[in-house]
């Protein structure tokens, strides 16, 4: 008897925090994987945002906006190397997202850009944005910070 109420137990406690480590996000036929970020030092401008986006419908839609509380101003960036110098700049008309494909927003490619940060970003910290797609509308969703100079999710360490 006793093994089965601590079994209990322990499936309680798991089923109060899962939702907690939940950060996928659902739009219609857009699937949207771990949004994250990284601290930031206290004087940095600015910070990069990273996620994957699944498309699962059949026709092509675009990440067109994306926006945040947390910064003045927020844009679609992608980093490409020209030569040996590294260029970053914003991406005219969003992302296209294919249909049955994962786009990945990840570090040395396209990225979310959070300009103007009202606040330095904190390990744990969870910032809010909203994602805009040019057919699947909008949705709100939350960076989850990981430290300064972190690589991948925290959860796919």
């Amino acid at each position: 008897m006793k093994s089965i109420l601590s079994v209990a137990l322990s499936m309680s406690l798991v089923s109060l925090v899962l939702p907690a480590l939940a950060r996928d996000y659902k739009l219609g036929a857009i699937e949207i994987g771990a949004p994250w970020s990284r601290a930031t030092p206290a004087t940095a401008p600015s910070a990069g945002g990273f996620l994957s986006i699944t498309n699962k419908g059949g026709a092509v839609d675009r990440l067109i906006a994306v926006q945040s509380p947390a910064a003045s101003a927020v844009e679609i960036h992608e980093t490409k190397m020209e030569g040996a110098v590294m260029h970053m700049s914003p991406v005219d008309n969003g992302i296209a997202l294919p249909p049955g494909e994962t786009v990945e927003l990840k570090p040395g490619g396209y990225h979310v850009m959070f300009i103007g940060l009202k606040a330095p970003f904190v390990k744990d910290q969870h910032v809010p944005a909203t994602l805009i797609f040019e057919k699947a509308g909008q949705i709100d969703v939350e960076f989850i910070v990981d430290a300064l100079g972190a690589t991948r999710p925290p959860a796919h360490r």
